[in-house]
């Protein structure tokens, strides 16, 4: 009888008894390796929710968006790569059950990558806005507001998962990656418009430069680093997240081979990479989000003062 895509898809990563020697490196390989993300997950993810608290000179509705993003990438390394690690220990062992390992690791993958996900888009549309609207930005886009749809991408993110467990077909994949690629279009799209007008604002100041305030050329400054933070998170998002959008448009075929099986777990663990190198994003390209990390790790390393 033909297996259903369903139970396909709970065998995407089970090697069968004719894979098990060709897998079982890749799986070996990815559990040392997803170890090491699941501590540098928590731990500067961890350091970061507590930097942006401190954070007071950040604007609140980008610190609200950035907090949000922390905790969806805390969440992956608490919850979704120790499942997806005890998964595959269970599969080395050649355990097949691995029911709940496997249920669990799936909705916590996409209720966080999603929360991850939308987050990523409301941070592009908030720098475009702050870039656009310029003295309008504080006036609509207030901290409530944000807080409302930080919430409603939360609830939204749970719904999916319950709806990817729900709903073991086609349809879900086929949804996540027509989806995954309209918002990666349209955050594209707004990020290059921010790049145009942020270059068209100093044009313009360069061209009155004599007559110029410095408050002019400090908040053309200001909205172009504002932006900048965001862009590279952006950039990274994208890197970390194309393969596992690439990886539902296959799934929705359901082929299933030793080929589609590596790509699956070097998609996913892709994504999980995605969490540990946002804070250092942070870190990077937005100075008083380091300021407040390096007084943290001040506090914390022993024989610092």
């Amino acid at each position: 009888m033909e297996k259903t895509c369903g139970s396909r898809e709970v065998l995407l990563y089970q090697p069968s008894r004719t894979e098990y020697e060709k897998l079982r490196s890749w799986y070996i390989a990815n559990c040392v390796f997803n170890v090491f993300l699941t501590v540098t997950a928590i731990l500067s993810n961890g350091i970061t929710i507590q930097a942006l608290r401190r954070t007071p000179s950040l604007p609140q509705p980008l610190k609200t968006l950035l907090l949000s993003l922390a905790i969806s990438d805390f969440g992956v390394g608490l919850l979704g790569e120790p499942f997806y690690i005890g998964m595959l220990v269970k599969w080395l062992q050649r355990d097949s059950s691995t029911g709940a390992f496997y249920t669990a690791f799936r909705f916590t993958l996409y209720l966080f990558s999603s929360a991850s996900f939308f987050g990523v888009m409301a941070l592009s549309g908030d720098r475009f806005l702050a870039v656009h609207l310029h003295l309008r930005y504080q006036e609509l886009v207030t901290h409530k507001r944000v807080v409302a749809l930080i919430t409603s991408i939360w609830v939204f993110s749970a719904f999916v998962s319950l709806l990817y467990l729900w709903v073991p077909k086609n349809i879900p994949y086929i949804m996540f990656a027509i989806a995954g690629i309209v918002c990666l279009k349209v955050s594209a799209m707004l990020y290059f418009k921010i790049y145009f007008a942020v270059r068209h604002h100093r044009n313009q100041i360069l061209q009155v430069q004599r007559v110029a305030q410095n408050g002019q050329i400090a908040e053309t400054a200001r909205l172009r680093k504002s932006a900048v933070g965001p862009f590279y998170v952006y950039l990274v998002f994208l890197l970390c997240y194309v393969p596992q959008i690439c990886s539902f448009a296959v799934l929705a075929v359901c082929i299933l081979s030793v080929g589609v099986k590596v790509f699956s777990m070097f998609s996913v663990t892709l994504l999980f990479l995605n969490s540990s190198l946002n804070p250092v994003i942070y870190c990077w390209k937005m100075r008083h989000v380091r300021q407040a990390v390096m007084g943290i790790l001040r506090n914390v390393l022993p024989g610092e003062s």
